[in-house]
């Protein structure tokens, strides 16, 4: 029900925003067929029942339908009408009703659901200039209101008070400049003052209940993106190996959220940031994301939490790089992962710290990983997907990695290193399974000795212990040029064996 769900809302996301901003022409006739044009060769059938009355086009019973070649799901998009409105002038106006209901309608592996999405919005309308191969879409609303309203599972109604869920966006605008020419680019911009939701859930089991709202500031949109025409009923395979590709990126500049559940267990939380970003990018050379947050709060408290926590964050985020087709030739890949000044109460550290022994300063962890690979399978073939799931099918080939940049800092010591290593797939004798690998490191550790002291201090770690971790830093470091530092470099020859600053341990 879950992935039906999603699927079915966003379809009816896509159907927005398309009537909103993304198909033109300079008559109410071209402009519908281009709309159908663009659906259908992302994979959806449409159909819908056409009237023409002098300058109004006006097309109702709409329907579109998407195949899941996932377990044999698909789902149905249905929504009452839209008008194309010829002004006279060479635009046209695209209009939706103030208020309308949208069905979308799904089945697969079993499972049969049905969703009703009630959009509402002042009136708006989206207003379109240009031809048939160069078009722009201007569109601005004072408000637009999305609202979850019946949903069927399985054939039983799901009672409201056990879902609901609502988003409300004001002052919107986007601007879309579209062309065609073999391909369909888009190059868009839109920005919502501010973004605002609201979801109730009870569990259909107890009296657990529980509320999920937040909102989101000053949200800005702008992307570029290039969708092959010409292709019957394509998935997405076929799209990015046709040419697909988007580039996009979100930024706001400010949020909060509230989580509040209640019943046999009670749960709190409220976050808030003063900013952050969400970039994507898709083609045949790879998928990237890139999503980041600023100043960071999270409040947290609940019936089985012993105090209210407040932890704050000064910078937090996740990057992803990787291919998305087969090939036998090397692909990029990459990681990275971003934890800056995370802070914890005093009354967390006086748990473990009561003295104040460490120093309390907010930890930092980063990590930035890149390499080289194959991809061995197609992640979009779902026979493929399967097959690797079954263990018929190897997911890939790990080349190459560089270590750009280890970071990790807390309670007075500090982890730094880089590092670039090759990795040999012939050979998975010499490290147990594992690709042999060949290459350099160089780690620096600062203030290792001294946080040693201090956990004896506290009791936490033992003399003999203590001289346990002292005895297998003095085996991998040397002494560096700062007080209390050890730098290390870690070599790994082709023959398997391991040296720690010219000396052998392996």
């Amino acid at each position: 029900m879950t992935v039906f769900l999603a699927r079915g809302t966003s379809a009816a996301a896509v159907l927005i925003i398309s009537a909103q901003g993304a198909f033109a022409d300079v008559s109410a006739q071209d402009v519908w067929s281009d709309w159908k044009a663009y659906m259908t060769g992302t994979g959806y059938t449409v159909t819908g029942t056409e009237s023409q009355s002098g300058n109004v086009l006006t097309v109702s019973d709409i329907s579109m339908t998407m195949p899941i070649p996932e377990n044999g799901e698909s789902f149905d998009l249905t929504m009452a009408a839209i008008e194309f409105v010829e002004n006279g002038d060479g635009t046209v106006n695209v209009l939706l009703p103030k208020e309308f209901p949208m069905a979308v309608a799904g089945e697969g592996d079993g499972e049969k659901f049905s969703v009703e999405i009630i959009y509402s919005h002042d009136g708006a309308p989206m207003v379109v200039s240009g031809d048939t191969s160069a078009m722009a879409y201007d569109y601005a609303s004072s408000t637009a209101t999305v609202t979850l309203g019946k949903i069927n599972a399985d054939g039983k109604d799901i009672p409201a008070d056990h879902l609901s869920m609502s988003v409300v966006l004001n002052e919107i605008s986007s601007k879309t400049n579209m062309q065609i020419a073999g391909q369909r680019s888009y190059d868009q911009a839109m920005s919502v003052a501010e973004l605002s939701y609201d979801i109730n859930f009870k569990d259909t089991d107890s009296d657990d209940r529980g509320t999920i709202t937040g909102s989101i500031q000053n949200l800005t949109g702008k992307g570029v993106s290039v969708i092959p025409t010409g292709l019957e009923n394509p998935l997405l395979l076929d799209l990015v190996k046709a040419g697909f590709n988007v580039d996009a990126d979100l930024a706001y500049s400010g949020g909060n959220s509230a989580i509040s559940v209640t019943g046999s267990d009670s749960f709190d939380m409220q976050t808030s940031s003063k900013g952050g970003n969400f970039g994507v990018t898709m083609s045949a050379e790879g998928l990237s994301y890139d999503v980041g947050q600023r100043d960071i709060t999270i409040d947290v408290s609940g019936s089985e939490i012993p105090f209210p926590l407040a932890l704050t964050m000064a910078e937090t985020g996740f990057k992803l790089l990787m291919p998305v087709n087969p090939s036998d030739e090397e692909q990029d890949f990459g990681l990275g992962i971003t934890l800056r000044d995370f802070a914890v109460p005093d009354m967390l550290w006086g748990m473990v710290d009561p003295t104040g022994t460490l120093p309390h300063d907010p930890a930092t962890i980063v990590l930035d990983l890149a390499g080289k690979g194959k991809l061995l399978f197609d992640m979009f073939d779902p026979k493929a997907v399967e097959a690797l799931e079954d263990g018929e099918q190897d997911p890939g080939e790990l080349n190459a990695v560089s270590i750009k940049q280890l970071l990790v800092s807390a309670a007075g010591a500090k982890l730094t290193g880089t590092g670039d290593f090759t990795f040999n797939n012939e050979d998975l004798a010499t490290f147990d399974g594992m690709p042999a690998p060949e290459g350099v490191a160089n780690i620096q550790l600062e203030g290792a000795n001294t946080l040693i002291d201090s956990l004896i201090t506290m009791g936490l770690l033992s003399d003999s212990d203590a001289m346990g971790a002292r005895m297998m830093m003095g085996m991998f470091g040397v002494p560096g040029d700062g007080e209390d530092t050890l730098t290390s470099e870690i070599q790994v020859s082709e023959d398997g064996k391991i040296h720690a600053n010219g000396q052998r341990i392996k």
